[in-house]
């Protein structure tokens, strides 16, 4: 089975209005036809704008970076998955590790947020990876474990087939630091695994694993050559219109 390649550019907090409409122009002008999904994580204010300009182009999509697990109600400044879906979203990042970090979400909260997306038909982008202590500790593989099963493995075997999963070693996330091809590889592997056993091989055959991590055009090609890397989640480089097109062209 082919899996599907992607390369997600997650923008953080990054961006005014007219910068985000730009840069979304530079993308799209820039880019060759590619069998490359290709999917632009921005914040909420470009979501509209980012929607109109990559709405004809097929291999394009539009990512929210996060969403409230409630569907409406009084939780003043929030998101939620029915608004976003309202705006042509169709990927949703979830449990990035600083959301983790900076905002306290767990994998328990992040479990109902995924099935947010999924009941309002969008796709979850789900993060997971360890920080440095856990690595240099030999743990990464059962903490990894854990955030998996935790936040996906309540799913059926048809949810969990839209879902898209991008391992973040938070060791390495704007550090300037990248896991070697080896180690995305072995970690990679590792969730693969976890899924064929939890639900089937063509389950897990089929699932796009991504790797995010001071992801660049000069190694890019080499990350996405392992055969359980599927991509990436690209923070950095995705706000700079040139080196995100090599990113996605390194395939």
């Amino acid at each position: 089975m082919k899996r599907q390649q992607i390369v997600a550019g997650n923008w953080k907090m990054n961006k005014d209005y007219e910068e985000g409409r730009d840069l979304t122009k530079g993308i799209v002008d820039a880019m060759q036809p590619s069998d490359t999904l290709v999917i632009l994580g921005t914040p909420y204010i470009h979501l509209m704008n980012v929607s109109r300009i990559i709405k004809d182009i097929s291999n394009v999509h539009l990512a929210a970076q996060n969403c409230h697990q409630e569907e409406s109600g009084a939780y003043t400044g929030e998101v939620s998955a029915p608004m976003l879906k309202s705006c042509g979203v169709g990927y949703v990042i979830l449990g990035h590790s600083e959301r983790r970090a900076y905002f306290h979400e767990d994998d328990e909260l992040i479990a109902k947020k995924v099935d947010a997306v999924l009941a309002n038909g969008m796709q979850p982008i789900y993060c997971c990876g360890e920080p440095l202590e856990v690595r240099e500790d030999g743990k990464q593989n059962e903490l990894v474990a854990e955030q998996v099963k935790t936040a996906l493995f309540h799913l059926s075997k048809e949810d969990f087939s839209k879902i898209v999963i991008a391992y973040e070693p938070v060791w390495a996330i704007g550090t300037g630091k990248t896991a070697s091809p080896e180690q995305a590889q072995e970690m990679h592997a590792h969730i693969r695994k976890l899924v064929r056993e939890q639900y089937d091989d063509a389950t897990a055959d089929g699932l796009s694993i991504l790797y995010g991590g001071s992801v660049k055009p000069g190694n890019a090609k080499e990350l996405f050559s392992q055969e359980d890397v599927d991509g990436g989640l690209i923070g950095g480089a995705s706000l700079k219109a040139k080196d995100f097109v090599a990113i996605v062209n390194s395939f």
